[in-house]
């Protein structure tokens, strides 16, 4: 499909999504007659790169799931505005109301927030500002097609995973899965994220090592990063966003899950043939990974045993501890980018720019 008629026939779409009730949720009732029209595969060739942030970037700071305040995302805007970005904060962050309960806004407000900074040229970076919950109900109401013309950095966790997720998977857009507006923008994850997202005119492997990484299976393989929190990867699955995991580095991460929930999300993954097409897994850092927390019925399993359980059969390259998601340091991943996990050195390595100085040209 030629790119320009593409984009055509997803703007009356748009438009269509836009007109929605503004109340929480009503659109969840229209949104399945904007779907179809809104999401047609359309990929290019290879993954498609946004600019590196340089001095006068403009980076938008937008909240598509659950809401917060200009305060608990300060570290994020002095962090952006210290290499000389302009930053933006949308209106789901500044008129975010008590009504909306969990939500920053009501479904039609975060979308077209959303939408109306992917269709902007001018703006060079997203950063969502929180996860909680909401992204995936506005899924079907996002128009990416815009993102073909001037591509982004997006970047998010938690619940942001889903967007993520799919907005690689309709563009092959490389997103970011790293630090939020409320995260905290320490030394060590920020030393990552520069090396990532910044204009570098030389790349150079960026090789990850920590401490706290432990092999599960032995081995080495190359692929491209995909992953990010466990409950939204299985949310995606038998949707229109569902994760594709072949040929890939698989990483998942959680928080504050008892080991039975975490074996059932690892097993409808299993169920789901998303483990058989990856070359290699690397888990997060998980609490109490060796603890049996109570079950009602009887003792439970850890952590630690859970993973062994549906790892070690596959055979496949896996380690764990790596500080991803949901941790006060975190090493942003760029999903969609060539990477090695190496388990004899412990070191993963991304082996590819994830931005690039040029803008795909139409």
């Amino acid at each position: 499909m030629d790119r320009r008629k593409f984009i055509g026939l997803t703007f009356g779409a748009t438009v269509a999504a836009q007109k929605l009730s503004s109340a929480p949720f009503k659109t969840m009732k229209t949104a399945n007659l904007v779907q179809q029209a809104l999401l047609p595969p359309f990929k290019l060739e290879g993954s498609l790169l946004a600019n590196g942030l340089t001095e006068g970037s403009v980076v938008a700071i937008t909240a598509p799931a659950s809401p917060t305040t200009l305060g608990e995302i300060k570290s994020c805007i002095n962090f952006y505005k210290k290499f000389g970005c302009k930053v933006e904060i949308g209106s789901t962050i500044t008129n975010t109301r008590w009504e909306y309960r969990y939500f920053s806004a009501p479904d039609d407000d975060r979308a077209n927030e959303f939408n109306s900074l992917i269709a902007r040229t001018d703006v060079d970076a997203i950063i969502c500002a929180r996860g909680g919950y909401g992204t995936m109900r506005i899924l079907p109401l996002l128009d990416f097609s815009p993102l073909l013309i001037k591509p982004k950095i997006i970047m998010g966790f938690s619940d942001i995973t889903a967007l993520l997720i799919a907005i690689n998977k309709k563009t092959n857009l490389t997103c970011f899965h790293g630090p939020v507006g409320i995260s905290n923008y320490d030394q060590f994850t920020t030393d990552y994220l520069k090396k990532l997202i910044l204009n570098n005119k030389e790349f150079t492997p960026i090789k990850i090592k920590h401490p706290s990484i432990q092999v599960m299976n032995k081995g080495k393989a190359t692929g491209r990063l995909i992953g990010g929190n466990l409950s939204m990867l299985v949310s995606t699955l038998g949707t229109a966003f569902e994760i594709d995991t072949k040929d890939s580095i698989l990483f998942i991460e959680e928080v504050s899950e008892h080991p039975y929930k975490i074996d059932r999300m690892l097993t409808q993954l299993w169920l789901a043939g998303k483990f058989d097409s990856c070359c290699a897994i690397i888990f997060g850092q998980f609490a109490s990974l060796d603890s049996k927390k109570p079950f009602q019925y009887s003792g439970s399993f850890t952590l630690r045993q859970v993973f062994e359980y549906r790892v070690k059969e596959l055979g496949i390259p896996a380690i764990i501890g790596l500080p991803i998601g949901h941790e006060k340091s975190q090493i942003p991943l760029p999903i969609g980018t060539l990477a090695e996990l190496d388990t004899n050195t412990k070191t993963l390595t991304i082996l590819e720019s994830s931005v690039t100085e040029k803008t795909i040209k139409v």
